[in-house]
């Protein structure tokens, strides 16, 4: 492996790091956000996904800051969960936040999904 190869891999990681990170954090500030606003954007499974999506984000940006060689396996289960995530944000409706949640979801999705390829 060339060490442009490894400087490359080492920005994708630290990409995905940074993704998965800001993930969690929108993630959460949308969990307030529809408690808040309530109805079905309060919904038991809708807080739920939001929950699941902020929780593997965190662990995957954790694995890859470690450095473990598990990390392909949480960033292909973070991509999975953050795809779900999106397609539910989207489905709420026309809002800013849910549309802010989604977009960083499927940011996400996308650098972890290169992650689990390697």
């Amino acid at each position: 492996m060339t060490q442009a190869t490894v400087s490359q891999m080492s920005q994708n990681m630290q990409q995905c790091i940074k993704n998965c990170l800001d993930c969690h954090s929108v993630c959460l500030n949308t969990i307030a956000y529809c408690l808040q606003k309530g109805g079905h954007h309060a919904q038991a499974s809708h807080i739920s996904l939001l929950q699941d999506c902020a929780q593997i984000c965190v662990t995957s940006a954790d694995f890859m800051l470690r450095g473990s060689d598990l990390h392909s396996h949480t960033c292909g289960v973070c991509a999975e969960i953050c795809d779900r995530c999106a397609q539910e944000c989207d489905r709420m409706g026309d809002d800013a936040q849910m549309k802010a949640c989604a977009d960083m979801c499927r940011r996400c999705a996308e650098s972890c999904r290169q992650m689990a390829m390697r």
